[in-house]
């Protein structure tokens, strides 16, 4: 299973969880504490970092959020290609596989839209989800976007709530010889 759709107290288990003062803005309380949370997936040897906020607690909780962000972007699962399954609609073998998607997907989209901030805590699966199947089918997001259930324009919608995401996805693109989205 892809890091960013593990429960919490699952990715924790894979990461080194530090903390750290750091200079900035804050108030008087902001180089007395260590409040700064740095966060490292061992596996993948990913990080994110937030310092942001006096309470330590407050940025443990950003910090996972970031990882979870980067993880979707940055590592791609490798039982991407589990999640697919040969049906019509009929139920009989129709010779493409459609991907089942996870019962986050199914209950977000609705007539071909999506409906998620990126703040929830289910947006990174998702997003992982999403970047696993655009790999999967080459960087073609018409294809991935009639896999979803979405229109093209739909999927970009998602990908642009967090800019790096929409920016990966043009690199594979460009690296294909594809056109950019915007």
């Amino acid at each position: 299973m892809h890091p960013a759709k593990n429960s919490i107290e699952q990715l924790l288990r894979e990461c080194d969880v530090s903390t750290t003062r750091r200079s900035g803005p804050g108030g008087q309380h902001r180089n007395k504490v260590e409040t700064a949370v740095i966060i490292v997936h061992l596996p993948t040897g990913i990080s994110a970092e937030a310092n942001e906020r006096r309470s330590q607690q407050a940025n443990r909780e950003e910090a996972i959020h970031r990882l979870r962000l980067k993880l979707a972007v940055e590592h791609r699962s490798d039982d991407a290609s589990q999640s697919t399954i040969d049906v019509n609609e009929d139920g009989n073998n129709s010779g493409r596989d459609l991907l089942v998607t996870s019962d986050l997907w199914k209950q977000r989209v609705s007539g071909g839209r999506v409906a998620i901030s990126i703040e929830h805590s289910d947006f990174p699966a998702m997003l992982a989800e999403l970047l696993d199947r655009l790999y999967l089918d080459q960087w073609n997001a018409t294809e991935t976007a009639s896999r979803f259930l979405l229109t093209g324009s739909q999927l970009v919608k998602v990908l642009r709530k967090h800019p790096p995401a929409l920016q990966y996805l043009n690199q594979q693109r460009m690296l294909l010889g594809l056109g950019s989205l915007r």
